[in-house]
């Protein structure tokens, strides 16, 4: 199985290096393809996202992708496109997302015995639409600089789309129940045509709960009782927002992971950042990424392979005794590697 790695900017070539060992560890035997990003596009192609990049990742159709730097206040990237044009992206990571067509982000938020408190039990699943809303970028800025403003765009297609992979995820995940998040009550066109998406598409789906809750009354939801919701699905902004509260309340956002889901492509990603603070000093926690890479393995049908590594990182983090300082132990990086790696080998029985 081939597979492109996106080694990433900060930690990322760090815990990249973690996740293929132990994707190494169950047995699957993929073939690493590097594919050249940001800075080592840059000096290869002149650009940060060349079109010999994407068409390379089209080609691969899985991908571990670790985290890339997103510069505040810059970083717009520009692509060209067949017919001439040049397409515009507030960043890489939402070029790469827009020129691959993804479509849904889900962000997996387990809790964990030990590091979770009171959440322990918490068993959530995040799907983030990722082609529209807010977060395209489509904005403005005043000439006198006094004022700006920014497009929010919805569409039937794309929720109807998102809703669509919520239910079917849910179904063929043993799932009983998924939430809408909205602000329908003041976004009346916008949020609104989005509930109303979701309403519509849950009719198709009578063996499965549906509800929906104000983006405002869900944040107040989740920490009062977190196994309130099962799969949640919602716009790019509060999806973002969302899930990076929700993986606090699990213990830290170093063991949530997450993917960006095409019809014909994936990426899989941590949810965390790329920490240019702790690079190169191999304290990063590269449990996010590992799982990433399991949810990989279960998309493309190694169901086992990804269980294993689920159970061997929870093995890792309810026993306590090698993790990094984020997670309150002293382990190094590849230390937790190789202890994931080695848990890994033992359910499968190879050693």
């Amino acid at each position: 199985m081939r597979i492109g790695v996106i080694k990433g900017n900060g930690i990322g070539p760090e815990i990249s290096a973690a996740t293929m060992r132990v994707l190494e560890a169950t047995g699957v035997q993929p073939k690493w393809v590097f594919i050249p990003v940001a800075n080592e596009a840059r000096e290869l192609y002149g650009h940060p996202l060349p079109s010999e990049v994407i068409e390379c990742l089209k080609n691969i159709e899985l991908c571990i992708k670790a985290p890339l730097l997103a510069e505040k206040l810059e970083g717009r990237i520009s692509c060209p496109q067949a017919d001439g044009s040049v397409a515009t992206y507030p960043s890489i990571n939402n070029a790469i997302r827009r020129e691959l067509k993804l479509f849904v982000n889900p962000r997996f938020i387990r809790g964990y015995k030990g590091i979770s408190g009171r959440h322990e039990k918490m068993d959530l699943v995040i799907m983030r639409e990722i082609t529209e809303d807010i977060y395209i970028g489509w904005e403005r800025e005043l000439e006198d600089g006094t004022a700006a403003e920014a497009i929010k765009r919805v569409t039937l297609t794309a929720s109807q789309k998102v809703a669509e992979y919520a239910f079917e995820y849910a179904r063929t995940h043993s799932r009983k129940k998924v939430s809408c998040l909205h602000k329908a009550n003041v976004l009346h066109a916008t949020d609104g045509l989005f509930l109303r998406t979701f309403r519509d598409v849950a009719q198709r789906y009578p063996d499965i709960e549906a509800d929906d809750i104000m983006i405002d009354a869900a944040c107040y939801a989740i920490v009062r009782d977190p196994l309130r919701f099962s799969v949640v699905v919602t716009l790019n902004q509060y999806g973002d927002i969302f899930s990076d509260l929700a993986a606090g309340l699990s213990g830290s956002l170093g063991l949530a992971p997450g993917a960006n889901i095409g019809d014909h492509f994936a990426t899989f990603e941590a949810t965390h950042g790329a920490a240019p603070d702790i690079a190169g000093t191999g304290t990063a926690n590269p449990l996010a990424l590992i799982l990433s890479g399991a949810e990989l393995l279960e998309h493309a049908h190694y169901v086992k392979e990804a269980a294993a590594i689920k159970l061997a990182v929870a093995q890792v983090v309810e026993e306590r005794q090698t993790l990094t300082p984020d997670l309150g132990g002293s382990a190094t990086t590849d230390q937790v590697a190789d202890a994931v790696s080695a848990n890994v080998k033992k359910i499968q029985g190879y050693v």
